[in-house]
């Protein structure tokens, strides 16, 4: 008798452990945390990767980028400034209720609507161009109005994600910066802010993007982003298995993780495309002679192999390879020093120039390296360190007057559109233009082709206008990074894509 029961003990105790491993829980090793969980209170792409997870948008893309409906059945363009909308039907958001267009109205209006974001104006909106209305048809079909045609209208909706009205006039801006209650995967059920931010699957999900299989509920139970900003300590919790999963690999780490067993690294590539800003307005680099002397004493190929294991593809204009419009038959600055000390002595400096090199801490050695290459050619170079809100606050100062010689610096572009990079790094005073460089047929041009309907011409347009900025170099282009993560083969069905989103829908573990 008493052995009887102690195999009925062992039994239970087997299916027991059996169900537990299988509630499968996803780590990942995150660089850093979210500042809100407000979808229309934030331009941080780190936030947006987090948010993504737990509220989805009308659109999204595929991992071709290719722009395909989410939370839509139809999407159509009436006219060039028209667009109407009809959402799927049974969507549910977090707390059971459904989505309506009254929701979608509400949250675009939420975020173009000058102090509609706890008494300002949404970070996002400049992300939505020249919409000027979102009218409600009934309650499933959304009407979208611009004031002026804007091609890549649909290009940018995927970084806007729908928002529940009834929760935020409940909760109100200020409470949605720490709860969420969107349509997405998974469900927030614990936020620790700097240590980890933890999910749990979201039974009621519609599916997701009908194009992009497999269609319905996550894979895994739950999904805890664990906050290591410190690149070496994500490599080494990979390694030991403390978590599956990290973004952010520093190129020297990528063959440690390769030869290491249970563990390898997966790339795409990037979408953020790195340049120096060399002071336009001020001597000694309002003279052309002296930005193509600092081209010309760069060794961007040596830099690649050497600093970012080759993980990364040069580039002679703003565009990265994949964005739409690029000109691939730019002019290459090669590396040439004795060039470079012929332009300084034309230029009037026969016995060099001295400058400071702005960088952040994270590409302290990007600079250093290209420094010292600067020094090989003549170009004395001093590498200082800041913080990014000073340098941003030093650098782009919206036609103000600058007071650095050169920055180490990058601009993201996931949409793969030129107007989310060409237009605010080289527009006249645009809000990203950290060089000051000013050329007013260079803004006509861009202005032109951020509402040209025709594709063909659009793309012609733009790579005129990078040929222009190409032969002007208001800065030195290096180059575009690949996206490196690290994972455990323990992960099956994800892969990484190029805006940078870590959709784990599809993610899970053996």
């Amino acid at each position: 008798m008493i052995k009887k029961r102690y195999v009925r003990l062992s039994m239970a105790a087997v299916f027991f452990m059996i169900t537990v491993s299988q509630a499968a829980e996803l780590k990942v090793g995150f660089s850093a945390d979210a500042l809100t969980m407000d979808p229309g209170n934030h331009r941080n792409r780190e936030t947006e990767t987090i948010i993504r997870n737990m509220y989805d948008g009308l659109l999204t893309r595929d991992a071709a980028m290719r722009v395909v409906p989410q939370l839509l059945e139809s999407w159509e363009a009436i006219d060039s400034r028209t667009y109407e909308a009809r959402l799927r039907k049974g969507i549910r958001f977090h707390d059971d209720s459904p989505l309506t267009a009254d929701d979608v109205q509400f949250t675009f209006e939420r975020l173009i609507k000058p102090g509609a974001v706890a008494g300002r104006t949404s970070p996002r909106k400049s992300l939505l161009g020249p919409l000027q209305s979102v009218q409600v048809l009934d309650p499933y079909t959304i009407r979208f109005v611009l004031n002026k045609p804007w091609p890549q209208f649909s290009a940018m909706l995927p970084f806007q994600q729908i928002v529940s009205r009834k929760f935020v006039k409940k909760a109100g801006s200020h409470g949605l910066k720490t709860r969420e209650n969107g349509t997405g995967p998974f469900r927030m059920t614990e936020w620790r802010k700097g240590d980890a931010l933890i999910m749990e699957r979201f039974e009621n999900y519609y599916g997701g993007a009908a194009d992009i299989p497999p269609v319905g509920t996550a894979c895994v139970d739950r999904v805890v982003f664990k906050i290591i900003p410190n690149p070496e300590s994500r490599v080494a919790g990979l390694l030991s298995g403390d978590v599956d999963m990290i973004n952010d690999v520093p190129p020297h780490a990528v063959k440690i993780i390769d030869r290491t067993s249970g563990v390898k690294v997966v790339s795409v590539n990037g979408t953020r495309s790195f340049f120096l800003a060399l002071n336009n307005q001020n001597k000694p680099f309002d003279d052309i002679r002296i930005r193509k002397a600092v081209a010309h004493a760069i060794d961007r190929a040596a830099i690649i192999q050497s600093r970012l294991e080759g993980n990364a593809t040069p580039i002679s204009g703003i565009l990265s390879p994949d964005t739409f419009g690029k000109n691939r038959s730019l002019y290459e600055y090669a590396f040439d020093p004795g060039k470079t000390r012929v332009l300084l002595a034309e230029a009037g400096y026969p016995e060099g120039i001295d400058v400071t090199l702005d960088v952040e801490a994270a590409h302290r050695g990007l600079a250093d390296e290209i420094a010292r290459q600067l020094v090989q050619s003549g170009i004395r170079t001093k590498v200082k360190t800041g913080e990014s809100k000073p340098l941003r606050k030093k650098w782009q100062t919206m036609g103000k007057p600058k007071t650095g010689d050169l920055w180490l610096t990058s601009w993201g572009n996931a949409s793969l559109d030129p107007v989310g990079i060409f237009v605010p790094t080289h527009r006249t005073n645009d809000r990203g233009n950290s060089s000051g460089y000013a050329n007013p047929k260079l803004d006509a041009l861009l202005d032109t082709a951020g509402t040209e309907p025709d594709q063909e011409k659009r793309a012609a347009l733009y790579a005129r206008a990078e040929a222009m900025i190409n032969s002007d170099l208001p800065y030195v282009y290096l180059w575009v990074p690949k996206d490196l993560y690290g994972i455990s083969e323990r992960v099956t069905g994800w892969q990484p894509v190029p805006d940078g989103r870590i959709n784990l829908h599809d993610a899970c573990l053996k």
